[in-house]
């Protein structure tokens, strides 16, 4: 791996713990002004000093972010149908050139993919593009294993879609949490981050994070779960307890509750 890549990739994935705290905002391109963010530099501002890494588009970067701050750039690199498409919400292509990614000054670049769907083919190869494009210039690449609506959600499903991302060469897999879940990264050849998915209890989200730590992925990238949290801030730093500091969620959750209480 060449020094500009490894370089990029240890400003998300810290060496001194080997894990991350990825935050994800890129909902608004294809869901909108999404609950939470409709002010999106409102919310994500007071997150940033938590954060590993941000994970948006490019809109919403050159819009809501300011250019001084130091936070590494996940740039959301695919799109193409919104959440009023039901039917064909994952058929994405590539919305970002890499050379924009590159005056963007993005550390990485995500793309999904849709395993066993009508749109799989498309989907995984626009991604191999992407990541020749992205690895001439040293930018890795995350590959993002989206689930369809009627796509169960299972270690084994998990298992292939991140393996197959693995294979057509990503440098980090964003999945799904599931039962079974060391079935996922032990199968898979590079690091594992699981996605927060839809808004749950502040408790359930961090119990969900140190399972998942405890079978082997290596982060979180999560949005909802931390942004929509009734206070966001005390939720970020629990999240980083569990995942930097092997808190417990015992731990983490008290660590929530009096940053909360504090307020």
């Amino acid at each position: 791996m060449d020094w500009g890549k490894q370089n990029r990739i240890d400003r998300i994935i810290k060496p001194d713990t080997g894990k991350t705290v990825m935050l994800a905002v890129d909902h608004g391109y294809f869901m909108g002004p999404t609950t939470g963010l409709e002010k999106l530099d409102a919310a994500v501002n007071p997150l940033l000093p938590y954060a590993d890494t941000l994970m948006l588009t490019r809109g919403a970067l050159r819009n809501y972010i300011d250019p001084g701050v130091d936070i590494p750039i996940t740039l959301r690199v695919s799109g193409g149908t919104s959440i009023l498409n039901q039917e064909a919400l994952l058929h994405e292509g590539a919305t970002c050139s890499i050379e924009d990614a590159i005056r963007l000054n993005a550390s990485c670049v995500a793309f999904s993919i849709l395993v066993g769907a009508d749109y799989e083919r498309d989907t995984i190869l626009t991604f191999a593009e992407i990541i020749d494009e992205a690895q001439a210039y040293g930018i890795p690449t995350l590959c993002v294993t989206a689930v369809g609506r009627d796509m169960v959600r299972d270690a084994r499903y998990m298992a292939l879609a991140s393996r197959l991302g693995a294979e057509l060469g990503a440098d980090i897999i964003k999945t799904y949490y599931v039962d079974g879940f060391e079935k996922v990264t032990e199968s898979c050849p590079v690091p594992v981050v699981i996605a927060g998915g839809k808004k749950i209890p502040e408790r359930d989200a961090l119990q969900m994070a140190r399972n998942a730590i405890d079978a082997g992925a290596i982060g979180v990238d999560m949005g909802r779960n931390i942004f929509q949290s009734e206070d966001p801030v005390a939720m970020i730093q629990a999240v980083r307890a569990v995942v930097h500091d092997g808190a417990s969620v015992d731990e983490a959750y008290e660590l929530f509750e009096s940053r909360k209480a504090a307020v």
